[in-house]
């Protein structure tokens, strides 16, 4: 134990004489452990293991796909939840009904998101309350109202009553209802980011559907065997209730776990890739450094031997001073792990992966790390005892450590070890080059509106109000001029589901004279008249319907030039008839009289981002709000100055119209909406990572290039002096030193080139961004030669100096 301590101390002293060798060694361990953990730790977290339910990857969801390949979901009366219970292929079915409840009963009400739950609901998701119970089957027995029992949310708990422990059999009042707390679920639980979870009355009424949120299939059934044997059984579902399915469709299942954006999960893997280059050239780095530095110990290693020492003491001495190279290497690397993770769920698009996910460190992985670290310190720290024990003290000791340091396996190894650095950088630098150009092309995308000064206000119709077409209408009307009266208000307009980047909903539309059986898919936008004047959107042909027409529910429509080009390329939309087919009235969206019939193209307007930023604007049909009164609308806000400034008053004129009604909780700015778009959010991620990964690679590589150099000129001064002896001039050792390294950077950038354009279909498909772009490419490889020549500078300028006398009594 002594010696061993004794060794630990002489291997820090060993390491604080060569504060730079240290200090690099340590940070290029760190630095890729530290960014392979974090970058795989989001990964699993978020898209491997995101759900805390149990049988979390046998939950699906069923989908129906028309014949012009859109998809909805599926929503069943209570009689037809019950059949699909039935099927071999299913184990459970869960159904439910969203809603936005006001708190009554307190003096600053709330409005809470509340998701009504079949009694089914706790053996479905498998996941035990934090505080009480969950819901139960005698919560909501078959053909009687459910009992008042409610289950809290863990954010809403927190929330609304400060985590109080003792909250369970308080009473909590909905919407003059009062229920019962039976419980608080956990933290990870955030089923459709409900606040409060409550028995659902499940009715075999054919005009009340509930929508069938989730279905878990029986272990062992594969996604093929649910569509064929759910095919024809939602196709008898159809002929029951026709108004709730397509007219012709296929049924579509999805995984639960498949259900994140695909785009967001090929970043991730792009990113872990880009981490792991990270890792092998940290791990390369060492190697270097350690190499270079166990050449030039050889001649004390001998003397010592030579003295008395023996291997296994010298070996052991190595071994100690290895590990704990590689130990703070590690210990750094933990530490950076987990400030990486932080720093990158901090700029994670939350829309793109499950609200449910635990995003922390993965122990397997960090000990992968950890473990190829100490591989990489250990073998290549013990090889100074390795040479040693191959060749004879006398013959290492007689002979000239510089001339040894000059051999040709070191250099050959040296060489091999800096050309994969370098190529490995430069396939990053062209990586973050597309990702860093294709964000810079969606900032300046043309939005084809003018979202400044303007805010979104979300709000939610509470269920029984405004309960016709009528009442509807007019509160809607009523509201909108109360906010356009504010002071600082400009205009306030309706939206429905119309408000941009990515607005609209999916409907197959029919052309008056042409055949039904066309596939014509289109974005159905029910706004008011100001929309367009609001955002600026600019008429190009005919006109708007005004405020009587708009009360009535007038069966006009204004579509976007896309539209007019597709459908119409003569130029003869106005006046054409169209109708949408598959758009019914269903219990919550009230339909104005006669909006079943053909509506009339009387206005054509210019085309604005509807689909995201990055894909191109789809077909838009724009319809007055009133033809379809939905239990969600936004009203859209314009102002002179900041837009949330006049959110207060906009919730005032909300409460003053009805006390029961409030604005949604989360209020954004147009502005604000582009940003959370999930392709920005998922460019910038891979801008800053990507960016910021690739500098990191460049930084060590030329790290270990300029290592290499400075030991090969260290090993080398007896030479250079003598060819300066002879008559050389310091060009000519200036030149023999670039020389040196032009072979490995010329080979790493013709390796670093062709990994590029082996790998540009993947980086394309990851970055959603063309890597095949030759400049990106030719200015990467110019960055990287550029800046191994300021690495080769220093190393090279201190060789042309040096004294040639001097040199020559070195040994």
């Amino acid at each position: 134990m002594a010696n061993s301590w004794q060794d630990v101390r002489y291997g820090l002293r060993v390491l604080a004489k060569s504060p730079g060798f240290t200090f690099t060694a340590l940070l290029s361990l760190a630095l890729g452990i530290g960014a392979t953990t974090a970058v795989y730790s989001v990964i699993y977290g978020a898209l491997i293991n995101p759900y805390p339910y149990v049988g979390a990857d046998r939950m699906i969801k069923v989908l129906t796909e028309d014949s012009a390949g859109a998809s909805k979901s599926v929503s069943l009366t209570g009689w037809q939840v019950q059949e699909l219970r039935k099927a071999k292929s299913v184990e459970s079915v869960l159904a439910q009904a969203n809603w936005e409840l006001p708190t009554t009963g307190s003096d600053l009400p709330e409005d809470v998101r509340a998701v009504f739950f079949t009694a089914n609901a706790s053996s479905h998701f498998g996941v035990p309350a934090l505080l009480g119970r969950g819901l139960l089957p005698s919560d909501a027995p078959d053909g009687q109202d459910p009992q008042p029992a409610v289950v809290l949310s863990f954010s809403f708990w927190q929330r609304h009553f400060g985590g109080n422990p003792e909250v369970l059999g308080k009473t909590l009042g909905l919407a003059h209802k009062n229920y019962t707390i039976v419980g608080v679920l956990p933290r990870r639980f955030a089923w459709t980011l409900a606040d409060v979870y409550l028995p659902l009355k499940v009715t075999n009424d054919p005009s009340r559907p509930f929508w069938v949120s989730s279905v878990k299939l029986k272990a062992g059934v594969g996604l093929d065997v649910a569509e064929a044997e759910l095919q024809p059984l939602l196709e008898q579902f159809a002929k029951e209730t026709p108004k709730h399915f397509p007219q012709t469709f296929r049924v579509h299942v999805e995984k639960l776990i498949h259900q994140h954006d695909s785009n967001f999960e090929h970043t991730l893997y792009a990113l872990f890739g880009a981490v792991a280059m990270l890792l092998f050239i940290g791990c390369a780095n060492v190697s270097i450094l350690l190499l270079a530095r166990g050449t030039a110990r050889q001649h004390e290693l001998a003397v010592r031997a030579a003295v008395g020492a023996t291997r296994s003491r010298i070996f052991r001495q190595l071994l100690t001073e290895s590990l704990v190279l590689s130990l703070g290497g590690v210990a750094v690397g933990i530490v950076l792990a987990y400030g990486t993770l932080a720093m990158i769920v901090k700029w994670l698009p939350q829309s793109s992966y499950p609200h449910e996910a635990a995003i922390q460190i993965n122990v397997p992985i960090l000990c992968f790390s950890v473990g190829l670290a100490l591989v990489t310190g250990l073998a290549f720290g013990l090889s100074p005892a390795l040479q040693l024990s191959r060749r004879d003290a006398s013959q290492i000791t007689q002979s000239s450590i510089r001339m040894i340091g000059g051999g040709l396996r070191a250099k050959r190894t040296h060489t091999m070890l800096i050309a994969g650095q370098i190529a490995v950088t430069l396939l990053l630098l062209t990586a973050a080059g597309a990702a860093m150009e294709g964000f810079l092309r969606l900032m300046h995308t043309e939005l084809g509106y003018d979202p400044r000064n303007t805010m979104v206000v979300g709000i939610p119709l509470h269920e029984n109000a405004y309960i016709t077409w009528e009442e509807r209408a007019a509160y809607l009307s009523q509201l909108r001029q109360k906010v356009a009266a504010i002071p600082g208000v400009v205009s306030a307009a309706i939206s429905t589901m119309a408000t941009p980047p990515a607005n609209g909903m999916d409907e197959p539309v029919e052309i008056l004279g042409r055949p039904s059986l066309e596939e014509k898919q289109v974005r159905l936008n029910p706004v008011s008249l100001e929309y367009f004047s609001l955002l600026s959107i600019p008429f190009t042909h005919g006109r708007l319907w005004d405020e009587i027409e708009t009360m009535r529910g007038a069966r006009l429509a204004v579509i976007n030039e896309t539209m007019s080009r597709k459908f119409w390329p003569n130029g003869d939309a106005l006046g054409s008839a169209i109708r949408m087919p598959e758009l019914k009235e269903d219990p919550y969206r009230f339909a104005a009289p006669g909006s079943d019939q053909w509506l009339q193209i009387v206005g054509i307007v210019a085309d604005a981002k509807n689909d995201g930023l990055a894909k191109p604007v789809i077909p838009a049909l724009y319809v007055p709000y009133t033809i379809f009164l939905d239990t969600y609308i936004h009203i859209l806000v314009h102002t002179h100055g900041s837009p949330l400034s006049a959110l207060h008053a906009v919730r005032t004129q909300v409460y003053s119209l009805n006390s029961d009604q409030q604005i949604e909780g989360q209020t954004f700015t147009l502005e604000e909406l582009i940003t959370r778009q999930e392709e920005w959010q998922q460019g910038h991620l891979a801008t800053i990572l990507f960016g910021g990964f690739s500098l990191l690679a460049l930084g060590l590589a030329l790290v270990g290039l300029y290592s290499v150099l400075s030991y090969s000129v260290a090993q080398r001064t007896r030479e250079f002096g003598v060819r300066m002896a002879l008559g050389a001039q310091r060009k000519d050792v200036l030149r023999t030193v670039f020389a040196s390294a032009t072979v490995s950077v010329g080979a790493g950038v013709l390796g670093g080139m062709f990994l590029s354009l082996l790998f540009a279909t993947t980086v394309t498909k990851w970055t959603e961004v063309s890597s095949r772009n030759p400049m990106i490419t030719i200015i990467a490889a110019l960055l990287l030669v550029g800046a191994s020549t300021l690495a080769c500078l220093s190393p090279a300028c201190r060789a042309s100096r040096i004294d040639p006398l001097a040199a020559l009594r070195c040994d």
